[in-house]
Formats: C-alpha cells, structure tokens, sequence
C-alpha cells in the first residue's frame, strides 16, 4: 500500500494542438452543411462572442470555444492578405 502522508505528482499528456485555420474549415463546412451562412454565422460568433452562432454539428462549437476570438482574425486577415497578394 502507497504512503499516503505524501503528495502523489499527476501530469497530463496534453492532446494534439488543431490550428486555428483548421478549426476554421471544420466550423466552415459544419456550418454550410447545416444550411447556415458559414460567413455570417463566423462574423456573429467573432464580434458578440456567443458561441451559438456556431451549430454544435461535428463538435464546431466545441472546437471554436478553444481558441480565442483574436486568434481568429488574426488566422481570418492572414488569409484574406495572403488571397489577395499583399504580403
């Protein structure tokens, strides 16, 4: 029988990291799958923060609540500059 007058060390592997430009396209084609707007739902989730903008189809929401809003559109611009080749 373990000592129980000392304290026990539990670490937690953590899990594999997604990229918020992979959340993205999850939470795009959950969305247009559902028959939403991907677009408007996105901007509405992004500017008011409530996540049920997003549809919880294919764990969207749960995906998008991970990451932070500015990391977002931070992901969102660099795309938007990287399209339209001004980077």
């Amino acid at each position: 029988m373990s000592d129980l007058s000392n304290t026990q060390f539990f670490q937690v592997e953590p899990g594999p990291q997604i990229s918020a430009r992979d959340i993205l396209e999850i939470v795009f084609k959950a969305l247009k799958e559902k028959g939403y707007n991907p677009v408007n739902q996105i901007v509405g989730y992004v500017m008011s923060g409530d996540p049920t903008y997003i549809t919880s189809y294919n764990g969207a929401r749960s995906l998008v609540m991970k990451v932070e809003r500015d990391e977002l559109v931070e992901e969102l611009l660099k795309a938007y500059i990287e399209h339209n080749s001004w980077a």
